[in-house]
């Protein structure tokens, strides 16, 4: 059985269990250090806050938690191994950066693609900075629509470090859109499809759009549960039990993106003491407490659950 890099070294694939395939232990928009209206980001503090969070995941059988935090959005792998050590949970970061209008994209656009793909090459194989700490995926991101110029030499890029190391891709989408966009440049660099998670696709209430993206062998992020102002969660619930019934079981992935400490300010929101107001279920342990008895009304099988979030990701990374 092959294994996978978590932030504390290789893992046995057939040991993950219960996974949540997109949360965040830490986030940092570009810049996030210049809002000087903000607290200051006292590390042992802040541990704490998210060690507890992590914590509660046991009570539901989780052991494992993909953070696929990308180079630009103010990744600390340190801090993550830290969360990790501390809980026992297996950890997996992620190399590759974020969409253009919310990265950094100054430093690589001038780069040529194969140059990109060996930056992410070193991280994957040479480990992030001095820290040893080797990714376990490569991250994707487009904005809203479109896949703007340096999207698409990202995404090239990394599909090619991903061609030679053998890692899977798992990919951000604005507005659940660009998932066949995503798709198309993966496999037009020799990457099957079912390499790639496209995230975020249940943004909308838009069951052919995510049968869609299912049937040319992707797997699909059902990621995003607890954040409401962007799509409900009876919309994506829904989405769920007509995937199943589709016969889509296979390609179903789930979380939250729950992010469980901000460096700075939040875009559109501000201050990150406000999120728990304007979106009150947004944590780790949604799915378990709200979202599976949910689904279990409608008359999904705990078997069913249990694929999704334990086969599943087990077969995606088995990949490698």
């Amino acid at each position: 059985m092959p294994t996978i890099q978590t932030v504390l070294g290789p893992r046995d694939i057939a040991t993950l269990g219960r996974t949540l395939i997109h949360e965040h232990v830490l986030i940092g928009y570009p810049g996030w250090f210049m809002d000087t209206r903000m607290p200051p980001f006292v590390r042992h503090e802040a541990l704490a806050r998210v060690v507890d969070a992590f914590q509660q995941l046991h009570a539901y059988g989780v052991k494992t938690v993909v953070d696929p935090c990308p180079m630009d959005l103010g990744r600390d792998v340190g801090f993550v191994a830290e969360v990790a050590q501390r809980t026992g949970l297996n950890l997996i970061t992620a190399t590759g950066v974020y969409m253009e209008s919310q990265g950094i994209p100054f430093t690589l656009r001038p780069l040529e693609t194969d140059a990109i793909a060996d930056i992410f090459q070193k991280e994957i194989e040479d480990g992030i900075g001095l820290s040893g700490i080797r990714p376990g995926l490569i991250k994707i991101a487009t904005g809203d629509g479109v896949v703007s110029d340096y999207e698409r030499k990202m995404l090239t890029a990394a599909s090619r470090a991903a061609k030679r190391t053998g890692l899977v891709l798992l990919s951000h989408t604005e507005n659940c859109s660009c998932g066949h966009d995503q798709i198309d440049i993966v496999t037009g660099e020799g990457i099957a499809a079912s390499r790639l998670l496209v995230g975020h696709s249940c943004g909308r209430d838009d069951h052919p759009y995510q049968a869609s993206l299912a049937r040319r062998g992707a797997y699909v992020g059902f990621d995003r549960f607890g954040i409401e102002i962007f799509n409900s969660d009876a919309s994506r619930t829904k989405n769920v039990k007509q995937m199943i019934d589709a016969g889509l079981r296979d390609h179903l992935l789930l979380s939250h993106d729950k992010v469980n400490c901000w460096l700075g300010s939040i875009p559109g929101v501000g201050d990150p003491a406000q999120v728990d107001h304007v979106v009150p279920n947004w944590k780790m342990t949604h799915l378990f407490e709200n979202i599976f008895p949910a689904l279990r009304d409608m008359g999904v099988s705990d078997a069913d659950l249990d694929h999704i979030v334990t086969d599943n990701p087990r077969r995606y990374f088995a990949q490698m």
